[in-house]
């Protein structure tokens, strides 16, 4: 998991390699992209599943709903090491079972569904 910093959204909780997808570019080359630029490591698609769909109603006013995609990604190549430190202050492997308490708590509440076999998890509606 990593920390974040330097961001408006939830900066000091613990998160997973995350992004939004570029213009023309699929959800799966959005992972890999995110996956190189945050933690440096290298995967290809057949090594990447869809786990669960997290649709996110909006935190406050102002803000929008979310589809948030979580995959799991069987295999990769490289180190994880922090790729953006302007934006991450902690890199840090956990254990489901021992989630650090300042996980975001849809992340939280996302990888649990995963754990429970669930393909879709509706948060704060």
């Amino acid at each position: 998991m990593l920390r974040r910093a330097g961001t408006t959204f939830r900066s000091g909780q613990m998160s997973l390699p995350a992004g939004h997808l570029e213009g023309g570019e699929d959800a799966v080359a959005g992972l890999l992209r995110e996956l190189r630029e945050e933690v440096r490591v290298e995967a290809v698609p057949a090594d990447c599943r869809l786990a669960l769909l997290v649709h996110s109603a909006p935190e406050d006013e102002g803000d929008l709903e979310y589809l948030h995609l979580f995959f799991v990604v069987e295999r990769w190549s490289g180190k994880p090491v922090i790729g953006e430190p302007d934006k991450c202050s902690e890199l840090v492997w956990v254990t489901l079972s021992a989630l650090p308490a300042d996980v975001v708590d849809y992340v939280a509440d996302a990888l649990h569904a995963i754990e429970r076999g669930e393909p879709l998890l509706l948060h704060g509606w």
